[in-house]
């Protein structure tokens, strides 16, 4: 696949197939994912692939939460800000809209979106999950790092017919989810990924995206005088 068409093309899909996926595709793909750039390459993730009876497994007691409407687990870190400001919050507000009118639920019923919000814990229906970790003593250009990594990922699955979806909810249930990973110590769950074959029986709006021109500013030419640079000695703090 033409990297254009995996950039376009990889979208969060909500409703997966339960065809299962070959180990040797996964290890083909986090192998690759594994050049994924990281400052000083410290290479700051760590992952863990779950399908089979331990996804099953977490799903039923993911689920049973669920349905017991108990608290979540305390979050490890914001998802986002308490407050978001122009234009992130109206961004968030559209694809909120968006994505729970393809499901035929309206704007306000509250109780409607968080049934279809539960799906995350049950992978969408996908039979493979990825969950990435993170030392909590790490900063924040690390989770940056990630950041790349889990795309590169996504880009690579799409490459092998697959899709994904990135789902920061696994935090919530974080506790749920050590007790079938059981990570080491000193590690934070960042997010969790349901891999598998797209359910095209699913209704879904492709969200858009802000033009160009909101984004990125082209810097080609200098529209004031350059500062004479100071004295050398001063440059050199001597």
């Amino acid at each position: 696949m033409d990297v254009y068409e995996a950039v376009k093309s990889r979208r969060a899909v909500r409703k997966f197939t339960d065809q299962a996926i070959p180990k040797e595709v996964l290890e083909r793909v986090l192998s690759a994912a594994a050049w994924s750039p990281s400052g000083s390459n410290i290479q700051p993730w760590n992952t863990y692939v779950v399908t089979g009876a331990p996804l099953a497994e977490l799903k039923r007691r993911a689920g049973k939460r669920v349905v017991a409407h108990g608290p979540w687990d305390e979050r490890e870190y914001e998802m986002y800000p308490r407050e978001l400001k122009t234009p992130y919050r109206e961004r968030r507000s559209a694809f909120g809209h968006e994505r729970y009118s393809a499901l035929g639920i309206a704007d306000g019923d509250w109780e409607a979106a968080q049934r279809a919000a539960s799906a995350n814990w049950d992978c969408f229906g996908a039979p493979a999950a990825l969950f990435c970790y993170i030392d909590r003593d790490l900063g924040l250009p690390q989770w940056a790092d990630v950041g790349m990594y889990l795309q590169t990922i996504m880009l690579l699955l799409r490459g092998e017919g697959l899709h994904s979806c990135t789902q920061m909810a696994w935090s919530v249930y974080r506790k749920t989810v050590a007790e079938i990973l059981s990570p080491r110590e000193g590690l934070i769950l960042f997010c969790g990924m349901s891999i598998g074959h797209e359910d095209v029986k699913e209704p879904y709006i492709h969200t858009g995206r802000a033009s160009l021109n909101e984004t990125v500013t082209f810097v080609d030419s200098i529209s004031q005088p350059l500062a004479q640079p100071a004295h050398d000695d001063a440059l050199l703090g001597v």
